[in-house]
């Protein structure tokens, strides 16, 4: 069980809270937020994560393929990819600070939920109907902001609205959300793989549905007028800030999840183009190849995430789940990095996908846990956020050079084990940082 946030601060260790006694002396076991709260988050993280994901697991790459020669497609793709990456991640720190500050009746959250969503669905229209590599570049980038506004409020409703007794369990269900949502949107690519129109607007549409019903079961509440001096652009260029030697511990944890990030990007980003370069599988069979692999990975995610979440709580641990969680990750991508056979491939998915959960299990406890101010809660989480944002733009501009060492003429000149190695390297330097996290145990 985490600490208070105050407590935490002082480098206090995580440890089991005992509730407090009433009047009588009777200790009184904290209330769960209601049932309904719960489920709206996981339900807006799923249709979030199925309206981002889905194009970058599947159908950008086909889009992309669509529009240039077959020589061109990766580094288009990496294009496309990296602008949209390095948009959403100038955008969390922003969109978080607007959001604490937010003094309308609506409240602090609502706005950005519904307003991103709605403003993500427009970008990927452009997507499906753009006819050049700039216009599909300026829709995914609209897109990718809209998407990342409406994360960042969803990500500070941990903090805001989830008592710390059961941070662990919501942080389990809505984080294996991510891996329900590859599998989703795999299927969603495969069953509409006949209109790219559609394979792009239903996840969208899913999304909008989900963000609705979480603004209407949620409490949420206005900033106090006065609460925050004005926004100004140095408050923008700072909003991308947080001392670490100010807050050690956000720092550790930023280190820790962005290289964990990086190592699932490593797998998440270029799938399909392994499928066919090394598995030799035609255009036409990915998206089948791809659904089950995904649907494997997030089978094991689920029993990872559950699993990880209840006993987090029971235990009063987190930081042993990311541990085993970035030993797992870095043993799959080593599989990947030798498998000759689409066997070993759903294999070494079952493990990521186990060692993902675990991770996703605590990721958002944590990320609670070390937050700075709780009065900017969305500030923080957009930063945190941006150590999964900036993955997305990192992998794909540096991929290229990665997969070009000692390429020959196999794997369709890529060397994606040399990509796979170098992902498993980050898993394990994120254990590392995540080890030397000293207010949680």
């Amino acid at each position: 069980m985490v600490t208070d946030r105050d407590a935490a601060a002082a480098g206090t260790a995580l440890t089991r809270v005992t509730p407090a006694p009433d009047a009588q002396g009777t200790p009184v076991t904290p209330e769960d937020a209601p049932r309904s709260l719960v489920l709206g988050l996981a339900f807006a993280q799923l249709g979030l994560y199925l309206t981002v994901l889905t194009p970058v697991l599947v159908t950008l790459a086909l889009r992309v393929a669509q529009l240039v020669p077959e020589s061109e497609r990766g580094g288009r793709l990496s294009l496309v990819l990296s602008v949209g990456a390095v948009l959403a991640m100038l955008g969390n720190p922003l969109f978080g600070a607007l959001s604490d500050r937010t003094t309308g009746r609506f409240g602090r959250r609502r706005p950005w939920l519904l307003g991103g969503m709605a403003v993500a669905l427009g970008g990927l229209t452009v997507v499906a109907l753009g006819d050049s590599i700039l216009t599909l570049t300026l829709g995914w980038a609209v897109a990718q902001l809209g998407c990342n506004a409406a994360l960042c409020a969803l990500a500070s409703c941990l903090p805001d609205l989830i008592p710390e007794h059961q941070r662990g369990r919501v942080s389990g269900l809505v984080g294996m959300m991510i891996s329900v949502a590859m599998v989703t949107g795999s299927f969603l690519a495969q069953l509409f793989h006949g209109s790219l129109l559609l394979a792009f607007l239903v996840p969208g549409a899913i999304g909008l549905v989900a963000v609705v019903y979480l603004a209407s079961v949620m409490k949420d509440r206005p900033a106090a007028p006065g609460t925050f001096p004005p926004y100004r652009t140095k408050d923008f260029f700072g909003s991308f800030w947080i001392s670490p030697r100010k807050h050690p511990d956000f720092a550790r944890y930023f280190s820790a999840r962005f290289m964990i990030f990086v190592a699932d990007s490593c797998v998440t980003s270029y799938q399909v183009y392994f499928l066919m370069d090394r598995l030799g599988f035609s255009r036409s069979e990915v998206a089948q190849k791809m659904f089950l692999g995904t649907l494997i990975m997030v089978g094991s995610t689920v029993v990872g995430s559950l699993l990880g979440g209840n006993l987090s709580d029971r235990w009063g641990k987190r930081k042993p789940f990311v541990l085993a969680s970035a030993a797992l990750v870095a043993v799959a991508l080593g599989m990947m990095a030798v498998t000759p056979s689409y066997g070993l491939f759903l294999l070494a998915m079952a493990v990521f996908g186990f060692g993902e959960g675990l991770y996703l299990s605590v990721d958002m406890a944590i990320g609670a846990s070390v937050l700075p101010d709780k009065d900017s809660s969305a500030q923080g989480m957009g930063v945190l956020n941006i150590a999964i944002a900036f993955p997305q733009s990192l992998v794909p501009m540096i991929a290229p050079a990665v997969l070009a060492i000692g390429a020959g003429s196999a794997d369709g000149g890529q060397n994606y084990g040399a990509l796979f190695l170098f992902g498993a390297l980050c898993a394990a330097g994120g254990a590392v940082a995540a080890r030397l996290i000293r207010s949680v145990t």
